[in-house]
C-alpha cells in the first residue's frame, strides 16, 4: 500500500514538473496580451471603405494657370479691380502651400505677362502626371451677380473640379453657383484632368473688396490647396452617405453647358472684335463718304492735277 501511494505521489510530481516547464513566462503572457489588443482595435480589411489618400509622397504635378496677364486684364471695361492681379496672387500663394506640402508645382505665368491660351496647353500636356488648375475671378454687368463657379470639360476631370469646389464654395462667404460642364479652350485641349475656378465676381462690390483683402486671398488658395489633395475621397453621393464618417467628398452635380457658344477666348477679345467690327464699319461709311463727296467734286471741278 505505502509503495502504491509513493508510485502516485511521484507520478503527481512528475505531472506537475512537465506543467510548470509548459506554462509561459510572465514576458510571453504582456505580448500575448498586447497583440491581443491590437487585433481588436485595429479594423479588419471589410469594414473600412478603400480610399486613396494624399500624402507627401504623391508624385503628381500641379501645374497651376493663373487666368490673363500682360495687356489682357481679364474681366469687362469699368471693373475697378483688376482680375489679372488677383488671379496672379492667389496662384503664388496656392504654389506656396503645394510645395510646402510635398508636390511638383509648375506655372504658366509667374509675373504680369500675356501667355497664349495655346502655349497654357501645352505646358500642362507635357507633364503626363500631373492635373491642371486655371485661377480666375468672374465678370458680369449686373453688379448683383455672386458666387464660385467650377468648370469641367472631360470625365476625369469631374472629381477634381468636385473636391476643388466643395471647398472653396465651402469656405467663401458667396453664394454656390454649382460645377459646370463647358468646352472651353484650356479644358477641352488638356489632356490631363483640368479645371477652372471662378473665385468670385470682381465686379460685385462685396467680393471685389473680399478678392482685394490678402486674408481671404489666401484663404481661397487653401482651400483650392485641400480640393488639390482630397481628390481622390471624391465618392458618388450615395457612397457618401455610406462612409460619411470616413471624410469622405461628395461628388457633385454639375449643369452640363457644351452647347453653350464656346468662349474660348475672353471678354476682353471679344470686345476687340466687336471695336474692331465697328471701327472697320465706320472707315466704310467715312470712306464711302469721301468717295461720294469726290464724286460730287470732281463734276464741279475741274481734275484733280495729282494722281493719275
Amino acid at each position: 500500500m505505502k509503495r502504491r501511494v509513493c508510485v502516485l505521489c511521484l507520478a503527481g510530481w512528475f505531472a506537475l514538473a512537465t506543467g510548470a516547464l509548459a506554462l509561459p513566462s510572465p514576458e510571453d503572457t504582456k505580448a500575448r496580451h498586447a497583440a491581443a489588443a491590437r487585433s481588436q482595435s485595429r479594423p479588419t480589411q471589410s469594414s473600412v471603405p478603400q480610399l486613396a489618400t494624399q500624402n507627401y509622397a504623391d508624385p503628381t504635378t500641379v501645374v497651376i494657370d493663373a487666368g490673363h496677364g500682360g495687356f489682357d486684364h481679364g474681366g469687362i471695361r469699368g471693373q475697378r479691380v483688376s482680375e489679372k492681379m488677383m488671379t496672379l496672387d492667389v496662384a503664388q500663394r496656392l504654389k506656396a502651400l503645394l510645395t510646402a506640402q510635398g508636390y511638383r508645382v509648375v506655372m504658366t505665368r509667374d509675373s504680369d505677362v500675356f501667355v497664349p491660351l495655346g502655349t497654357r496647353v501645352a505646358i500642362a500636356n507635357s507633364y503626363s502626371n500631373a492635373i491642371f488648375v486655371c485661377i480666375h475671378f468672374n465678370s458680369a454687368r449686373r453688379w448683383g451677380a455672386s458666387g464660385i463657379e467650377t468648370y469641367f470639360y472631360s470625365r476625369e476631370s469631374l472629381p477634381l473640379a468636385s473636391a476643388i469646389h466643395y471647398y472653396v464654395a465651402g469656405g467663401a462667404p458667396t453664394s454656390n453657383r454649382g460645377v459646370r460642364r463647358r468646352g472651353y479652350f484650356v479644358l477641352r485641349k488638356t489632356r490631363i484632368p483640368a479645371v477652372l475656378v471662378e473665385c468670385g465676381f470682381l465686379t460685385n462690390p462685396t467680393e471685389a473688396q473680399n478678392a482685394e483683402s490678402p486674408s481671404y486671398r489666401q484663404t481661397l488658395a487653401e482651400e483650392i490647396g485641400r480640393g488639390v489633395r482630397e481628390r481622390s475621397l471624391v465618392v458618388s453621393p450615395s457612397a457618401a452617405n455610406r462612409f460619411a464618417a470616413a471624410g469622405t467628398v461628395p461628388l457633385q452635380p454639375f449643369i452640363d453647358q457644351t452647347r453653350v457658344r464656346d468662349s474660348d477666348t475672353s471678354r476682353r477679345h471679344r470686345r476687340s472684335s466687336r471695336s474692331s467690327s465697328k471701327a472697320t464699319s465706320s472707315r466704310h461709311r467715312k470712306s464711302s463718304s469721301s468717295t461720294k463727296t469726290s464724286s460730287s467734286t470732281k463734276k464741279k471741278s475741274p481734275p484733280p492735277e495729282t494722281e493719275n
